[in-house]
């Protein structure tokens, strides 16, 4: 079966826990990576994988921060890794492949959001380099563990309800031509992570790999830092004493519950032979071509293929990546 972009009617939904989607998930002798997990959802993601019995390695930018949050928690490693900094990203590869694991989950949650404009050392737009590009060289470096994987492997990528935001302009990725919009930067970013599940599901298939993109939900927390508090307040996601609003019916979620879509990706079995689908509330999500702005669903160009077989060559193409079965 090959993507399917049409709900399931499972017995989850928006105030379902990573817990509750793991209850009788076992992953003894299982491997995963997770960016962005030494902090919030990521956190969340790593704890639920390595209770259950997976060994989880966790890169970071700041190794020495992350090795004090995961002191006593079994199962769980932590390397260095920048992902704005190809070297280091290409180094903590080969330090997973020099292990000899496979690897069966790499979950990509790391990313910024609505940030000032800033460029990486290349000149992209800093938005999409980290969201996306840098996920994309990653995963590449990674790709044969991957496809060594017994029983398969599943990508999980972090998008988010706000790819609605206008989708993604293959001519002006990096906004030379436009004015730069923090917002429309970040709708941009997350409509590439999207489409970038769909073009890996389309090369991983055969090999037992799967990928699906994610909205968690909202989640107030480190990713919001780049907003001010008069921002946050208008998305109604604050108590006048500064504590998060849960809220999960409008969407408003805490770790715990925005966790859940991805444990749910990474190891239902009602997945199984489906991928390069959009993923919330742990279900496929519905198409919904003119929904509200922030409401359920994934907008068509998310999902195109042609639009994410465009976006792969390009990314390629960026990144000066040419590796056979991937590029």
């Amino acid at each position: 079966m090959t993507a399917v972009q049409s709900p399931l009617d499972k017995p989850f939904g928006p105030f379902t826990t990573a817990a509750d989607v793991a209850d009788g998930v076992d992953l003894t002798g299982k491997s995963a990576i997770v960016t962005g997990g030494a902090s919030n959802l990521g956190f969340e993601t790593v704890k639920i994988l390595a209770l259950k019995g997976a060994h989880v390695v966790v890169p970071a930018r700041n190794a020495s921060a992350a090795r004090q949050v995961f002191h006593d928690m079994p199962n769980v490693e932590v390397a260095a890794m920048d992902l704005l900094d190809p070297l280091s990203i290409t180094a903590f590869a080969s330090g997973f492949k020099e292990s000899g694991r496979a690897l069966d989950l790499l979950i990509l949650s790391a990313g910024v959001m609505a940030t000032p404009l800033f460029r990486d050392a290349a000149g992209r737009e800093g938005q999409f380099a980290t969201n996306h590009l840098a996920h994309f060289r990653l995963a590449a470096a990674l790709w044969p563990r991957l496809r060594s994987a017994d029983g398969g492997a599943r990508v999980v990528v972090l998008s988010s309800r706000a790819h609605q935001l206008g989708g993604l302009d293959l001519s002006d990725l990096d906004f030379r031509r436009r004015a730069y919009d923090k917002w429309l930067a970040y709708g941009q970013a997350k409509t590439a992570n999207a489409l970038f599940a769909v073009a890996l599901d389309a090369r991983g298939a055969d090999h037992g790999i799967r990928a699906y993109s994610v909205h968690p939900g909202s989640i107030l927390g480190p990713l919001a830092r780049h907003l001010s508090r008069e921002e946050i307040e208008q998305f109604g996601a604050v108590h006048p004493d500064g504590t998060a609003v849960v809220d999960p019916d409008r969407d408003l979620k805490n770790p715990q519950q925005g966790a859940a879509t991805t444990i749910w990706c990474a190891t239902s079995l009602a997945l199984e032979g489906v991928g390069g689908v959009y993923c919330e509330d742990c279900d496929i999500a519905p198409v919904e071509a003119d929904g509200e702005l922030g409401g359920p669903g994934v907008r068509p160009f998310a999902i195109d293929r042609e639009t994410a077989e465009a976006l792969w060559r390009e990314s390629a193409r960026l990144l000066d990546i040419h590796q056979p079965g991937y590029c």
